[in-house]
């Protein structure tokens, strides 16, 4: 308790620092506000629709004034708008706003009575492309996130997010960004979670609260930091309507699938309210490593309020809390069912957050904001479990603190802050193998890791500037982590991007750098680094896992082709030391951090979209990527045969991420009377497949020739796999604010065998989803 006295102490002094410096400090927003104000030409108030449009962004926002002609446009990603009004008795109005820092972008509108006035005609095409950005960055909108049905409940933004070029998709949802493990943060609302949020170790978002996501994975701005394989914006609806409204949500599907949700909100005057629940029940939750799905059940809920209010037009407060809990079967390899084991996983997590933001002046913007998360996990295992019965207690219960500043002044938008994470971490674990002869000789078979808890303190300070001259933009931002956990240690990390923009072509041309300081995974780090676990068999090797460091380069293009598509094409390469993987406790399925000495990943990106074409839009992405880890081992936990080599094996290995090629497409058909049709399809050229010595003839008997059939076990990687997806949807009601929508999918149109992953036995094999159908509808009011 002293030692975590003295790092408070240490981090409230480099805030006080950075303020006697000049600056607060601003929170991981990277979104703007837009304050609109409308009047007719004799100065009274007018109330008209409106719509908000960025094609780069992916945002199409429809609102309705209030009576006194104003209306806010909350958390808009950077970039350029085409703001249309439309107003009876007044002339329509249209055009172009950019936001480009945390400094709300006030507009005042005249409109002139119809048909006196001058129309600015402005296209959609004119937010294609942001002439402002210094890297690649993927955005997903309003409508790509109501019409995905995931076929595994809890996936619809993970399924998103791994469409994205240079994402790849593992066992379980566990997201992969050009080739990092472990290193995906989520920031949800400005506030970042940085823990593994796959489904086999956190609940899920509902997709029903999200208004948009940003997906970026260069140029990453210095506020970020800790995980940067790549970041996630999660954006929640703000736009409260005034009155009551509500949505309904139901579906089902195979594997006995069925889901909910719910939400109502209230808003009058400067106050919103609003509350949301959800809940969900599958036999396919995870992805099991045999065709029969043995013990796959997997149940959730979860709840979740917001209050915002506006004490005035400089001063707002916005309040919320979630919970979610999800209960959920570990899949059976046949020798395990076969055995009768059942292990169960159990997951909570409460979380509070607030924000306050206070305009100084038109150009200066301060704002703080915090949170306190209470998460938990457990398992547990009946009494016939093999090869091990293992039971395990784990959670952490995470405080967060922030403080913003962001200004504006001439050609600069410059920002300054800084933050910090205090986290109490608990772990504790016991097994007993039942099947000896699947481990090393002498390797303990009964061992119990008491409840053990310690501090994770991890502050951090920033200041970063984008500058614009003429065409030419520059990202320049400085970022200064330390990290006090099981090792004590800091970096400076230096980030720039440089961009130009051509007018005449509609091109934009761009490079960055970015230096990154990567924290361990926190997920049962605390067992693997303990010395008591040196009992558990005759050779144990154990070294502290330190933060990875790495050097980031991009390359690459944005233009616009006929005012109708958009190409975005990036080459990259990242070089790591430390470079974090992951390994499981004696065939327990407890996973834990290890490093290796470094690594390289490179690799060629192309994304190719069609906002809207007549009826038609869509997309196709591409990325041919490649990576080699290098030894010997500089951190984590290694037993027996494993632990003899690990100091002096210094050659080079594909990293487990290592899918040569991936491929996503869709196409979508607006048909007649609000009905949609689309079509997917994905294609990966195969993962790595690690079966080490593993006998032919034995994997045989666990898996069966189908699941053999699909792994290349000369060339050790999983054969490619293939899904054709099918989707419609239609609006069958509407009228003023109530709606009805329904919508049904097809994944896997053709029933492929895919193998995600394939391991030896006990150790990781996981298969994709077979033909699944999904039907939703959804009311709203």
């Amino acid at each position: 308790m002293k030692m975590l006295v003295i790092k408070t102490a240490r981090f409230i002094g480099l805030l006080a620092l950075l303020v006697l410096c000049g600056g607060s400090a601003r929170a991981q927003r990277v979104r703007g506000e837009l304050r609109l104000e409308v009047h007719d030409p004799h100065g009274a108030a007018v109330s008209p629709a409106g719509e908000l449009v960025s094609e780069a962004n992916g945002v199409r926002r429809a609102f309705v004034a209030g009576l006194e002609g104003r209306y806010v446009a909350q958390d808009l990603p950077f970039g350029v708008y085409r703001l249309s009004l439309l107003a009876e008795g007044f002339a329509p109005w249209s055009d172009l706003v950019e936001i480009r820092s945390e400094v709300p972008v006030r507009v005042t509108v005249t409109l002139g009575v119809a048909p006196v006035t001058t129309q600015v005609q402005v296209n959609d095409s004119a937010t294609l492309v942001d002439p402002y950005a210094t890297g690649s960055l993927y955005s997903i909108g309003r409508q790509a996130i109501e019409e995905h049905d995931a076929a595994q409940p809890g996936r619809e933004l993970l399924d998103l997010v791994a469409e994205q070029p240079g994402w790849v998709y593992e066992a379980n949802g566990v997201l992969h960004p050009r080739g990092s493990e472990y290193d995906v943060q989520f920031v949800v609302d400005g506030l970042p979670l940085t823990q593994n949020r796959s489904p086999a170790f956190a609940p899920s978002f509902d997709a029903g609260d999200v208004e948009s996501l940003r997906v970026l994975t260069a140029s990453f701005p210095a506020e970020y930091g800790r995980k940067l394989g790549g970041i996630v914006e999660v954006t929640t609806k703000k736009d409260v309507p005034a009155g009551w409204h509500g949505r309904l949500d139901a579906g089902g599907g195979s594997f006995s699938t069925t889901n909910g949700a719910a939400e109502i909100s209230y808003a009058q005057g400067v106050n919103r309210f609003s509350a949301s629940g959800e809940g969900f029940h599958t036999e396919r939750y995870l992805d099991p490593p045999v065709l029969a799905n043995y013990t796959n059940r997997g149940n959730a809920a979860g709840f979740s309020a917001s209050y915002e209010r506006d004490f005035s037009t400089s001063d707002r407060l916005r309040v919320s809390v979630t919970h979610n809990a999800v209960r959920f079967l570990v899949p059976n390899e046949l020798v395990q069912q076969q055995a009768g084991q059942r292990q169960d996983i159990r997951t909570l997590e409460t979380s509070g957050r607030i924000f306050f933001q206070h305009t100084i002046s038109p150009d200066l913007f301060l704002s703080f904001s915090g949170s306190v998360r209470d998460s938990s996990a457990s398992l547990t295992s009946n009494s016939v479990a093999t090869p091990v019965i293992v039971s395990q207690d784990r959670g952490y219960r995470e405080g967060y603190l922030r403080a913003d500043l962001a200004g504006h002044s001439g050609h600069h938008d410059w920002k300054t802050g800084v933050d910090g994470i205090f986290s109490p971490v608990h772990e504790a674990l016991q097994y007993t193998i039942t099947d000896s002869t699947q481990f090393d000789p002498g390797t303990q078979l009964n061992f119990q890791f008491p409840y053990q808890r310690k501090w994770d303190v991890e502050p951090s300070l920033y200041a970063q500037d984008q500058m614009r001259l003429g065409q030419w933009n520059m990202s320049a931002g400085l970022r200064f982590d330390q990290y006090w956990f099981i090792v004590h240690e800091s970096a400076w990390s230096p980030r720039i991007g440089l961009s130009r923009f051509v007018p005449a072509l509609n091109l934009l041309l761009h490079v960055s750098y970015d230096r990154v300081f990567q924290t361990p995974a926190v997920e049962n780090l605390l067992l693997a680094s303990s010395p008591l676990l040196d009992a558990i068999s005759p050779s144990v090797l154990r070294l502290p896992v330190r933060p990875g460091r790495g050097n980031f380069y991009e390359g690459g293009i944005t233009k616009a082709f006929l005012g109708k598509l958009r190409l975005d094409a990036n080459i990259f390469r990242r070089d790591f030391r430390q470079y974090s993987d992951d390994d499981v406790l004696l065939d327990t399925g407890v996973s834990f951090p290890i490093a290796f000495t470094k690594a390289r990943i490179f690799g060629e990106e192309i994304r190719l979209d069609v906002p809207q074409w007549g009826r038609l839009s869509g997309y196709m992405s591409y990325a041919n990527q490649s990576g080699y880890g290098q030894g010997p081992i500089t951190g984590g936990l290694f037993l027996g045969s494993d632990a003899a080599n690990a100091l002096t094996d210094t050659s080079k290995f594909a990293v487990t991420q290592d899918q040569r090629n991936s491929l996503h497409a869709r196409v979508r058909f607006q048909a007649p009377r609000h009905a949609w049709l689309a079509m997917g399809a994905q294609y990966g050229s195969g993962l790595p497949a690690d079966i080490g010595n593993a006998n032919v003839s034995d994997l045989l008997a666990a898996f069966g020739q189908q699941i053999l059939d699909r792994v290349d076990l000369v060339r050790g990687r999983v054969r490619p796999n293939f899904s054709l997806d099918l989707a419609a949807g239609a609006e069958i009601y509407h009228k003023e604010s109530r709606s009805a929508a329904l919508q049904i999918q097809v994944v896997n149109l053709a029933n492929r065998l895919n193998v995600i992953n394939f391991a030896s036995l006990f150790s990781g094999t996981a298969l994709g989803e077979p033909r699944s159908v999904s039907a939703s509808l959804r009311l709203t009011f």
